[in-house]
């Protein structure tokens, strides 16, 4: 699995190589899926602090495209893992309604009258 990390603020670029780890271990059982993840942290308001440190999530996957989760938080590893459950929830959520069939709704019953 290829991840790629971007950041414009110095501090989000200090934690590299711990979202780097952090991305291949939770996504280490989906590994199969996601041949590509990008990491992107940007600080929205500059250093005036406050919820404003901004992660975003992109996968590709074999089947489902590309997916992109957005997380706001005060720091940098809070909007990580944010950012991953919610990830992982919607990967999940996808592989499991490739696997099942898609519902059809049955023909109702025609009455016969002798």
């Amino acid at each position: 699995m290829q991840v790629i990390f971007e950041s414009r603020h110095a501090t989000g670029s200090t934690l590299r190589q711990e979202a780097l780890e952090r991305v291949r271990f939770v996504l280490r059982r989906l590994g199969a899926t996601v041949p590509r993840t990008k990491v992107m942290f940007t600080d929205i308001n500059g250093p005036k602090g406050g919820v404003d440190k901004h992660c975003l999530l992109e996968v590709k996957t074999e089947k489902s495209g590309v997916l992109v989760i957005s997380s706001l938080a005060s720091d940098w590893r809070t909007a990580l893992d944010d950012g991953l459950e919610r990830l992982v929830r919607a990967l999940t959520r996808t592989m499991d309604r490739q696997r099942k069939p898609a519902r059809t709704r049955l023909a109702k019953p025609t009455l016969e009258v002798n």
